[in-house]
């Protein structure tokens, strides 16, 4: 699911590339109008994470190439995207389904609390190799 039509265009040709069986939506996940009637085993995401304060750490090929709402949240909120998910999990994701997110290495602690205090279950923080958390695993409870 991505609000971009054009990165659904370049996830697709990826995905048959690969032949990988995967289904795409063209959606905001923030838009409180947005409905979808679908579940599933696995919701893998990499939401924007980076906070303003941090923007002076991004190198100059990855905000020169991706959208700034693709990369970029409020310093003051910057989970937003995480409590969404956590939301969109417990209605989208069959019982004992998983999710898998790429996360803020400032904010890995603040983000796996989110999804502790959601009740999901199995919560891992996994680094990345500079060992900085990177990412994020939780099963539906």
């Amino acid at each position: 699911m991505d609000k971009s039509k054009a990165a659904l265009q370049v996830a697709a040709a990826n995905a048959k590339v690969l032949n990988a069986a995967v289904t795409f939506f063209q959606a905001d996940m923030l838009d409180p109008e947005f409905r979808l009637n679908e579940t599933f085993d696995i919701i893998v995401s990499n939401p924007p994470y980076v906070r303003n304060l941090e923007k002076k750490e991004i190198s100059n090929n990855v905000k020169c190439h991706e959208p700034q709402d693709a990369l970029f949240v409020p310093d003051d909120n910057a989970l937003l995207f995480y409590a969404a998910l956590t939301d969109f999990g417990h209605r989208h994701l069959h019982p004992g389904g998983h999710m898998y997110m790429e996360i803020n290495q400032y904010l890995a602690k603040e983000t796996a609390q989110l999804f502790v205090n959601k009740k999901y279950k199995d919560i891992e923080l996994k680094k990345d190799i500079f060992g900085n958390y990177r990412m994020l695993l939780a099963k539906k409870g």
